[in-house]
């Protein structure tokens, strides 16, 4: 994860505009001995300098301290971020206890965030790793075979379950499997503030490439989660992203060079995760679900716009044509036939995960800002054009039903009288005390009796005995034995 993209802002966010995307949100990601505020400000200083459309930025948690608390705090009062991510992978890198994130959802929950997880069970994932290395598998489907739905699906459920304890919103970024999404969509059923997002790959594309013969294009496929080897996952995820059961559309948008892949050639442990989508983005949804006839035009709008902007409280400065929004405008052509290529995308990787694939539908003239920035296929953009979207805290969109349900669901004690009735004293024990042995598992050594030494004699001289220093009774007095009366009876 020490590896930068390929891409950057003004890379990035051309592409983005080329495909019909005014703004982005990327991804802080601090470094390890980086506190929250200098990564953030150094992101932000490149955005501005580079991005040649809108942006705001998520800051990505690695770790959680007291010393964090004090940042995020700024983060969301001064700095106009109101929305991190945390990591249930990545064991002994950014992966949170459960413990760790009960509290992390508390405090942000009171900050008024948007908490953003990335759900996957990273102990078993470090334990299914070795064991797939030690089978000889160094291969990118070793990612996946180490990588299974259940695992993204389980703590998906566990991340959900913890929200619901504190009564806060979840934002599931990256739904990559089937699995994943039903647990979404029924945690929703039943009334959770949930919502799921699952990106450019998991809808256009499936996990089958891991296994193919040519090690550049499967390793260009690795992410993570992964994509999954199920063929019907896509229409599956497009299919709740249809009916609302998943609301907002991701690209997942981290490419890096064949090159910068070979890293892991050896141990698809350490192949760089991440694939392009950002170009791709609004035309596979196009193509996936408007020309099938799973959702109208509105709907569309929705779930590449609108959700995502109410969402991260954007709404109605982005996401919406009215006076007073910003001039964002898509102009979009339903009847234009594209092919993807890596000959033709914006962006600066040589492999295009959706290489081949014929979409119905793409942006033909988009306005940013109120300029043309694309016409005809052209684009006009300068870096640094860009700027930064500050984004105040409790979005009203997911936080007015949190604060409803903070009042109905609120706890309290049953009234009662006071027990006067007895109470039974334990007894105290001694804090290192021995248990007494069980007759029954530990019996009691019995020390044999004394032997006497028959070398010894006990005859002396002067008359005395070896054992006269024990007392001896004036007299004894014959019992029967158990096997009868004895025939002594008497000594003179």
């Amino acid at each position: 994860m020490n590896t930068t993209s390929v891409d950057d802002f003004f890379q990035g966010t051309k592409a983005a505009l080329a495909g019909g995307t005014t703004m982005i949100i990327d991804h802080v990601v601090p470094d390890k001995n980086a506190t929250l505020l200098t990564a953030f400000e150094k992101w932000h200083e490149t955005a501005d300098n580079r991005s040649c459309c809108d942006y705001s930025l998520h800051v990505d948690i690695p770790q959680w301290n007291e010393g964090i608390k004090e940042e995020l705090e700024i983060l969301v009062q001064e700095k106009d971020i109101n929305s991190f991510q945390v990591y249930m992978a990545y064991k002994d890198m950014f992966q949170l206890t459960d413990s760790e994130l009960y509290e992390a959802f508390s405090f942000l929950k009171d900050l008024g965030a948007v908490i953003m997880v990335h759900a996957e069970n990273g102990e078993l994932i470090a334990e299914e790793q070795k064991r797939i290395l030690a089978l000889g598998i160094t291969g990118p489907e070793g990612h996946v075979l180490s990588r299974p739905e259940e695992l993204e699906a389980e703590a998906v459920y566990r991340a959900i379950t913890i929200s619901n304890r504190i009564n806060c919103p979840l934002y599931i970024t990256k739904v990559m499997s089937k699995s994943a999404a039903d647990v979404i969509a029924q945690a929703r059923k039943k009334g959770a503030v949930v919502f799921g997002e699952p990106i450019t790959a998991s809808l256009g594309t499936d996990g089958t490439h891991y296994w193919s013969r040519n090690w550049a294009k499967a390793a260009a496929f690795v992410a993570s989660p992964p994509l999954s080897p199920d063929s019907s996952t896509p229409d599956h995820l497009s299919s709740l992203l249809a009916c609302g059961d998943l609301q907002v559309t991701g690209s997942g948008h981290s490419t890096f060079t064949t090159a910068q892949k070979a890293i892991g050639k050896d141990n698809f442990c350490l192949i760089p995760e991440g694939t392009n989508g950002i170009e791709e983005r609004m035309s596979i949804i196009w193509e996936k679900a408007v020309t099938t006839g799973k959702m109208d035009e509105n709907q569309f709008v929705a779930v590449t716009s609108a959700n995502a902007a109410k969402i991260f409280n954007l709404y109605p400065r982005k996401g919406r044509i009215a006076v007073g929004s910003d001039a964002d405008l898509v102009i979009w052509d339903p009847d234009t036939v594209k092919t993807i290529s890596a000959k033709t995308h914006r962006s600066a990787v040589e492999y295009n995960i959706f290489e081949g694939m014929e979409c119905r539908g793409a942006p033909l003239v988009v306005i940013s800002q109120g300029n043309i920035v694309l016409e005809d296929g052209k684009l006009y953009v300068n870096q640094g054009t860009g700027r930064f979207i500050p984004r105040k805290p409790f979005p009203e969109h997911i936080y007015q039903r949190i604060k409803i349900r903070n009042k109905s669901t609120e706890l309290h004690p049953v009234s009662r009288g006071m027990y006067d009735g007895p109470v039974y004293d334990l007894p105290i024990t001694p804090k290192f005390a021995t248990p007494a042995p069980s007759t029954k598992s530990s019996p009691t050594k019995v020390n044999p009796p004394p032997l006497r030494n028959l070398h010894q004699s006990g005859f002396s001289l002067s008359g005395a005995q070896f054992d006269d220093n024990i007392p001896r009774r004036s007299g004894h007095r014959i019992v029967n034995p158990p096997g009868g009366r004895s025939n002594i009876t008497s000594l003179g």
